[in-house]
């Protein structure tokens, strides 16, 4: 059992519910599992069950006869079925499941008056039964504290995926009352002075690329902040720290656009120069049009494959390039990219398994043929835009071949560039109120 309890806590650090299952033969462990249902999107993925699986190919048949299982929890009607189908000899469990327990707290169907499999209910039972009540109270806690509990149909990065990096010097705030969200948590990093207390003052709003997070800007804060100027650097819904819709419908240019026009409109910023990366500025140069007014200049990062291109407003007269089909093959091989342990660049990190990374299958930064056709007219209208309307000041810079990566966490892949102190100060030179 407490075996069991280790695998629930696997499963709690995950965002699961914490509930565990090991499977013993002549009592010896040949199998464990614990709750996968949000992570692989699979409602039979009980701990139960993904023991079951596990030590049916450990003994190459799917009859268990000489087997038990210990559960942390009372097994379900769906659980109790496999268990009947194993022909497991004996179960085992921890804490009773009032509302859908089937070992008779809701619902008979093991044990008396079968004759197998035999039960053993309530083994170390408050051990079991307080790991549940602490994961679903920091829950409630959570969204009592102004966080609110994670959405059914989304997933939340593990803090532990965050550890083996660079730790930054500022926190990260989080937002999620915009009426887009719909309760996703949307995290940032908002660091210097209001303009209320510093004066005029420009404000970098710096936008990551698909393939990157707002980690990617850390070595570019401390210059412009230096400099007296505030910066924003959003985790996109469904990047980064952010929240991450299973979805990959989810996200599209249009609303990725509607999202951040409404967090420009909460944070009110004023005289922003938007940060975008080349082949992934068309949610960055979508939003001035949505409030030009808010917007005084534009720093194009201009990826290693990126052609050259000119500055401002003719930069869209010839739409730029879209980068090669390799990063978005690299996107798809994500799950074989990620098993390679210790190899995997920083920007993976919010990305554990591939239940978290639909926003890198959809690719909502990077508008191709197939894009949707909402987000395709958007971007029409914003090349019309621009077409008609420069800003005031603009800049292009190639990348300065940063690589700077956290200790321990692999090299950063070829086509990634992380802006840096050459960047932010060529913007502190440029840029003017």
């Amino acid at each position: 059992m407490r075996l069991a309890l280790a695998q629930a806590r696997l499963a709690a650090a995950a965002g699961e519910v914490p509930v565990g299952a090991v499977v013993l033969r002549h009592g010896e462990v040949i199998a464990v599992g614990h709750n996968q249902s949000i992570g692989l999107h699979d409602p039979s993925a009980h701990a139960e069950i993904q023991a079951l699986r596990a030590a049916g190919l450990a003994v190459g048949n799917y009859r268990l006869a000489d087997c038990e299982l210990v559960s942390t929890l009372e097994p379900c009607a769906m659980c109790a079925g496999a268990i009947l189908h194993a022909r497991i000899a004996h179960v085992v469990f921890g804490a009773r499941d009032p509302l859908a327990g089937a070992a008779g707290s809701a619902l008979q169907l093991l044990g008396p008056p079968r004759l197998k499999p035999q039960v053993q209910g309530e083994v170390l039972a408050a051990e079991c039964a307080a790991l549940l009540h602490d994961f679903f109270t920091a829950r409630r806690q959570r969204s009592s504290d102004g966080e609110p509990a994670l959405r059914d149909d989304a997933l939340r990065t593990p803090a532990p995926c965050f550890d083996a990096l660079e730790p930054l010097p500022w926190a990260y705030r989080a937002v999620h009352q915009l009426p887009g969200l719909d309760g996703l948590q949307w995290l940032y990093l908002d660091e210097g002075a209001r303009s209320a207390e510093a004066g005029p003052q420009l404000i970098f709003l710096c936008l990551h690329a698909s393939m990157g997070w707002s980690y990617s800007f850390r070595r570019m804060l401390a210059p412009l902040l230096a400099a007296g100027h505030r910066v924003v650097v959003p985790d996109l819904i469904g990047f980064g720290r952010s929240d991450k819709p299973k979805r990959e419908s989810y996200h599209t240019l249009s609303t990725h656009l509607g999202l951040l026009q409404q967090l420009v409109q909460y944070l009110d910023l004023q005289r922003v120069v938007l940060v975008v990366q080349g082949a992934d500025h068309h949610l960055g140069l979508s939003l001035p049009m949505t409030d030009p007014a808010r917007y005084c200049g534009v720093l194009l990062l201009s990826g290693p494959s990126d052609a050259p291109v000119a500055n401002m407003p003719g930069l869209l007269a010839r739409p730029l390039p879209t980068a090669p089909g390799s990063q978005t093959a690299l996107r798809r091989c994500l799950p074989v990219w990620r098993a390679k342990a210790g190899q995997a660049p920083v920007w993976l990190a919010p990305f554990p398994d591939p239940g978290h990374a639909a926003a890198l299958r959809a690719d909502p930064l990077h508008l191709h043929a197939g894009s949707d056709p909402a987000s395709l007219a958007l971007w029409a209208q914003a090349q019309s835009f621009w077409s008609q309307q420069g800003l005031v000041q603009s800049l292009v810079l190639a990348p300065s071949g940063n690589t700077d990566v956290a200790p321990d966490t692999g090299s950063v892949d070829d086509g990634i560039s992380e802006p840096g102190l050459a960047e932010a100060r060529a913007a502190v030179g440029y840029f003017r109120l």
